[in-house]
């Protein structure tokens, strides 16, 4: 299974909308009105989930990281 970052994890529970294809249209949508970094750390984690299978992504727990 491929494994997430914890920022790519937090990225995601921003946009999470249940579904892999939700959450990568999203994303996406999201991309032009990203930094620089930001645009670089969606792009990793888009890659990431294009590979998941719909099946992978639901074993997915994507909660944000709580703060120290």
């Amino acid at each position: 299974m491929i494994r997430f970052t914890v920022e790519e994890t937090n990225l995601m529970s921003i946009y999470n909308t249940r579904t892999r294809r939700g959450l990568i249209k999203d994303m996406t949508a999201a991309l032009p009105f990203m930094d620089s970094d930001m645009r670089e750390l969606t792009g990793r984690t888009l890659e990431k989930l294009n590979a998941l299978t719909d099946n992978e992504y639901l074993q997915l727990a994507i909660d944000p990281a709580e703060e120290a």
